[in-house]
């Protein structure tokens, strides 16, 4: 990686601690522009408390967040999302009862420029408005594969097609970094290959950054260009795919001493 070049997320010696439990510590990275990095280590390691700590879930105890160079420590969830991190959930959290489009334009409003005057009225600012969130809102889902689920319910959707209505969400932000929460985590390998062809779709067209943590090693091994191991909060292990597989730290890390 050229020293040029500046990282879109950078974390420095992050951590955070509950009690006396340090639950992350210590955690350095970067992460750049167009760049999908994998972040893995066994259950309980500390992943998802990472990915609370770089969207404002969690304040870090020491160290800090800084996002295309803003330091976002002590700011609010909304304000991460704002300023251009994304992330979808282990667990999936869609408004069950709206329509596909209707979740995705539910991400466009912070871009939306009409007031309330204009929407009890429905002026022509508020239908052009409208307009415009519709034909992005469908752009998303038709990177997503779901442009012909528009108009379904969510919850009568599949599990792998929720599954990706949680990163066309994420998009509709016009995030600067997206993070996946395990989104490959109960899918059947035919909708982990759609999945696998959407993240590299969304990386190729958006430029994006991309922070991954998942389970399905061959699915990390497949899309990531560089992967970062944590065990007990800490970084154990960082490198390319093939360094990582045959890591004895991180083998050691998963099966046991």
């Amino acid at each position: 990686m050229s020293e040029e070049r500046m990282p879109i997320l950078e974390t420095m010696h992050l951590g955070i601690s509950f009690g006396g439990l340090h639950a992350v510590q210590d955690f350095n990275l970067k992460l750049y522009p167009g760049e999908l990095v994998g972040l893995i280590g066994p259950n309980g390691a500390g992943k998802t408390t990472v990915f609370n700590l770089l969207t404002g879930v969690y304040e870090p105890t020491e160290g800090t967040v800084v996002l295309d160079g803003v330091p976002l420590n002590g700011k609010k969830t909304y304000q991460f999302v704002e300023a251009g991190i994304a992330r979808t959930f282990q667990n999936i959290r869609l408004f069950h009862d709206m329509t596909v489009i209707e979740n995705v334009k539910v991400a466009c409003t912070k871009d939306i420029r009409y007031n309330l005057v204009d929407s009890i009225f429905r002026t022509k600012k508020y239908w052009q408005a409208e307009q415009e969130a519709t034909d992005h809102a469908m752009e998303l889902l038709e990177i997503c594969g779901l442009a012909d689920k528009a108009d379904v319910v969510s919850a009568n959707l599949p599990y792998g097609q929720q599954r990706k209505l949680e990163i066309a969400r994420a998009l509709a932000t016009n995030m600067k970094v997206l993070l996946l929460d395990e989104p490959a985590a109960g899918m059947n390998p035919t909708e982990t290959a759609e999945l696998l062809e959407v993240i590299n779709t969304i990386r190729d067209r958006f430029g994006v950054a991309i922070l991954l943590i998942e389970h399905d090693m061959s699915l990390v091994m497949n899309v990531c260009e560089r992967i970062q191991v944590i065990d007990y909060g800490q970084t154990i292990a960082c490198g390319l795919p093939d360094e990582i597989a045959n890591n004895p730290r991180v083998i050691a890390a998963y099966l046991g001493e």
